[in-house]
């Protein structure tokens, strides 16, 4: 840069001295009136130091694994705070299932032993219905009070009897910790889908802040306007403009 400007110096003042005109000094801020230069400007620009950046692939980034649209768009500061709830929440969606698994097949153990059930093949309405009835019978003749017959078991294929209640809500309470950690895995999968909703808006802003600092720094204008003094050339102004 400095090369350059050295180089129209010289080129100006060697002009201007070929016109047995003589020369003043540059001067940045000159009291000394002045003409509009028109195309006597000479303006050059220097290249932009930043690129604009993809909204689009900060909101792939950002689905992906939150935190790194903003790391995309050069400003990890606020996204490390997704990655690390992304990070929470997957542990604590496998640590749900790990613990709703564990209490499930404690259960169906349970009910084996002391219900005397046959796990093979049943689905999870048969085994909500064992903690809420002592026995098959008990069942069955709830279903037929209610008219539903359709839901009637077939005793040979789905008896069951727990003997005493105090077995029954033993069952109960472990099928209901199950489920429970079932359920709450739902909450923690909507926690991660927010999660990266809310990532994509922040990063897309933070790409949107950048690209307007691209623009606006993408220019730094430096112009030579000859200075006039009764119609004589009698120097030349320096004129930088920059936009940051």
């Amino acid at each position: 840069m400095k090369k350059i400007l050295l180089l129209l110096i010289f080129s100006s003042s060697v002009l201007f001295a070929q016109n047995g005109e003589k020369l003043s000094m540059l001067k940045l801020n000159s009291k000394i009136a002045r003409i509009p230069a028109g195309d006597n400007k000479i303006n050059f620009t220097t290249a932009p130091k930043l690129v604009k950046k993809n909204p689009g692939l900060a909101i792939a980034l950002s689905m992906l694994l939150p935190g790194m649209g903003e790391l995309y768009a050069g400003s990890f500061e606020s996204g490390k705070y997704f990655t690390i709830a992304d990070a929470v929440l997957w542990g604590t969606v496998i640590g749900l299932n790990s613990y709703g698994s564990w209490k499930r097949d404690n259960y169906k153990a349970y009910a084996q032993t002391y219900a005397g059930i046959n796990p093979a093949g049943k689905d999870d309405n048969y085994f909500a219905n064992l903690g809420s009835y002592v026995s098959i019978d008990d069942y069955n003749r709830d279903m037929d009070l209610q008219r539903q017959f359709g839901l009637v078991y077939d005793v040979s294929k789905y008896n069951w009897n727990w003997g005493s209640d105090a077995r029954r809500i033993e069952y109960r309470n472990m099928w209901r910790s199950s489920e429970q950690a079932f359920n709450s895995i739902r909450f923690a999968v909507g926690a991660l889908i927010l999660n990266r909703i809310i990532s994509i808006v922040n990063a897309v802003r933070l790409v949107t802040a950048h690209n307007k600092e691209v623009e606006k720094q993408d220019m730094i204008q430096v112009s030579f306007t000859p200075n006039y003094l009764e119609s004589n050339p009698v120097g030349m102004s320096l004129n930088l403009r920059a936009a940051f």
